[in-house]
């Protein structure tokens, strides 16, 4: 895989070894040269990048910024991938590309083909992504799946930018949850044999619980009814639980989601793991025990946070630990016990109060807690002729992520839910997403890769070959430059999705260069039948096949598929 530098990064470097050549000459006085911040150009007519770090670096020198500029611009070393670099007031260094390296660079994208705008910016750190990982007590709904969307596109996006990256889905599959979910199951179960059962309070009420009983029913018999009935429930849970997960599997599976590991939650207490942890706090002295409960204790946190329950509260033993005890043991087994450099956790904003424990629970155990982060996502309200849809057409119930696959397919889902920042609430446009025209930005970047495929087609059926040499000299229109330009930013905005974590950048750039392939398109013809510009179709040629290889890359970084036709 051929790891790209981002352009920004080269031209950063190169003003750095300007203004130390500067000084090594007698041109600037002797300072400590900070980093190089490089910016791109906001207008044409300030070149493809700047930089303002001679404005900073104005105090310490004593001397004009612009003077400095201009002293940095004239001790440059040769570069060939800058045409003209310029000091202007008030003292930015402007960068324009040269226009050849520019069109050279259509070879080297079509090189790396799928590796293009791969980083090495992660090299060496192992990262876990947890997501999803919602209670396997139901069908995943909607806020379930912007969780799938973001944690998976995330993980995309870090493992481009050279992270060794492990997708991890967190089964909740002990404590009174569960227990609560075999119960009604077990009632429902019960039903479809014509006997009764105490269905619980506050339990899972819906038609997928009748569904399940009626389903062990058939399987079982009357096989749990003559069983004691607490081990009966647990079995039936167990029973219960697998039904869930195979769905939770399959409709992930279908959104294009996959997980490297499922961790059990109540592996940590069959194996032992939390009654290590509890005792390293304990010796640690942030175990505190009062009305006959466990409680953490840290100077982090306002109140104490209750790890065990009372057994006066909560009478089976196995129900005892809370949420939070498991989430001790867990970020134990993430940063020692498999040893993440880095531990990702995607949250719903709900869950924003227990970041503070967990986060408090890492420094009781000697842990450094910035290798725990926390992304926390806002609702997805979703919108049917300009109304909130809040039942399932199919059900009459809650809207489950597989009614917004069967409507709209995983694509527009994708895309939709990358489309705003984490800490944004998105508003899903159901009428929008399966809009065939330039409104829906889904169909739009989808439809500029099937048209760039439908013209190669087109090039092969009159007779040219896709694999010739090409003169890319000959690529020096406006709208070639802008394309190939916006190609080259793909390894810029892994990076910013890299090290901000959000694949929000994502759609932003694929909209883009949708947009800025359409205008070239709009420009330039591709395939000419005059004999005369045979070099020239050549090489729009292949400029239209590096941006088809970009768009695809681009797609598929956000789980997408990049049609061949529509």
């Amino acid at each position: 895989m051929s790891v790209a530098t981002t352009l920004r990064t080269r031209i950063a470097d190169w003003i750095r070894e300007g203004l130390i050549a500067a000084q090594e000459a007698g041109d600037l006085p002797a300072f400590e040269v900070p980093p190089v911040v490089v910016e791109r150009g906001r207008r044409e007519e300030h070149g493809d990048y700047a930089s303002s770090v001679c404005l900073k670096l104005a105090r310490e020198a004593r001397m004009n910024p612009l003077e400095i500029a201009r002293r940095v611009v004239a001790r440059l070393p040769e570069a060939d991938f800058v045409g003209r670099v310029e000091p202007v007031k008030p003292g930015y260094i402007n960068v324009w590309l040269d226009a050849g390296w520019l069109a050279a660079q259509v070879e080297s994208i079509l090189e790396a083909g799928e590796s293009f705008g791969a980083l090495d910016l992660g090299r060496g750190r192992r990262v876990q992504v947890e997501f999803v990982s919602a209670n396997p007590t139901g069908p995943l709904t909607v806020g379930s799946a912007r969780n799938a969307v973001l944690g998976d596109a995330l993980a995309s996006v870090l493992a481009a930018a050279g992270y060794e990256v492990e997708r991890e889905y967190y089964v909740n599959d002990a404590g009174s949850q569960v227990r609560k979910f075999g119960e009604s199951v077990f009632a429902r179960y019960a039903e479809a044999l014509g006997e009764s059962a105490p269905f619980p309070e506050d339990g899972y009420l819906g038609q997928y619980v009748t569904d399940l009983g009626r389903q062990l029913a058939e399987e079982a018999g009357r096989r749990y009814l003559e069983m004691e009935y607490k081990e009966a429930v647990r079995a039936v849970a167990r029973w219960a639980v697998d039904r869930v997960l195979e769905w939770i599997r399959k409709d992930l599976a279908d959104l294009g989601v996959h997980f490297d590991t499922w961790r059990h939650e109540r592996s940590f207490y069959e194996e032992g793991l939390f009654d290590r942890v509890l005792g390293m706090l304990r010796e640690r002295g942030y175990i505190v025990e009062y009305d006959d409960a466990v409680w953490f204790r840290h100077p982090d946190l306002e109140k104490d946070a209750v790890l065990i329950r009372s057994p006066k509260v909560i009478p089976e033993p196995s129900e005892r630990p809370t949420y939070l005890a498991s989430d001790v043991a867990y970020l134990w087994d993430k940063l020692v016990e498999r040893g993440f450099d880095r531990a990702i956790y995607i949250w719903g904003a709900d869950h924003h109060g227990d970041v503070p424990r967990v986060r408090a629970a890492a420094k009781a155990l000697g842990l450094d807690p910035d290798r725990l982060v926390f992304i926390l996502y806002q609702l997805v309200t979703l919108w049917r002729g300009g109304e909130e849809v809040r039942m399932s057409k199919r059900t009459g119930e809650f809207v489950t992520l597989r009614d917004l696959l069967d409507e709209v397919g995983p694509d527009p889902i994708r895309f939709m839910l990358l489309s705003r920042t984490a800490d944004a609430p998105v508003d899903f446009d159901l009428d929008l997403a399966v809009e065939q025209s330039e409104r829906n930005p889904v169909y739009y970047v989808q439809y500029a890769h099937a048209r760039i495929a439908s013209i190669l087609r087109h090039a092969q059926e009159r007779g040219w070959s896709l694999d010739g040499p090409a003169d890319l000299s000959l690529l020096h229109h406006p709208s070639e430059m802008a394309l190939i330009r916006k190609m080259l930013e793909l390894p810029e905005v892994i990076e910013q999705g890299a090290r901000k974590l959000t694949p929000h950048f994502l759609p932003f750039y694929a909209q883009e260069l949708a947009a800025t392939f359409h205008a070239f398109y709009r420009d330039c013809r591709v395939v000419s039948s005059d004999p005369a510009d045979a070099d020239l179709t050549r090489a729009r040629l292949r400029l239209v096949q590096a941006a088809k290889s970009v768009l695809a890359r681009v797609l598929h970084l956000m789980g997408m598929s990049a049609p061949e036709r529509m």
